[in-house]
């Protein structure tokens, strides 16, 4: 048994982050859905800003509004504007071609990367 990646949402701009909160990232249900994470789901977020990486585990936002949040101790790390990546895994004997997300300036679903 391997990890590979599962999917990832690219290049997403962080529009909030929230010191005094109980950890995790919020994420806009509407790119959850479409990069198949679970309320929950730990992933790798990838700050390309900064180069910092946390792994935390995901919360929904709300849907449509295109909500990027870092909360509690991830909000040292990662900041408000900065681009980030976030990344989930599986462990698996036969890996799938990961779901890649993109979006547009206001993280709102754009396309599938082929």
């Amino acid at each position: 048994m391997r990890i590979f990646l599962r999917a990832k949402i690219h290049n997403v701009t962080v529009t909030e982050a929230m010191l005094n909160y109980v950890g995790s990232i919020t994420i806009d249900e509407d790119l959850m859905d479409k990069a198949g994470l679970s309320e929950y789901e730990k992933v790798l977020v990838v700050d390309n800003t900064n180069g910092n990486r946390v792994e935390t585990y995901v919360i929904k936002g709300a849907r449509g509004s295109g909500v990027i949040c870092a909360n509690g101790a991830a909000a040292h790390r990662i900041h408000k504007g900065d681009q980030v990546i976030v990344m989930a895994f599986e462990v698996t004997d036969k890996p799938k071609k990961p779901v890649i997300v993109l979006t547009d300036e206001n993280n709102r679903f754009r396309e599938f990367y082929q």
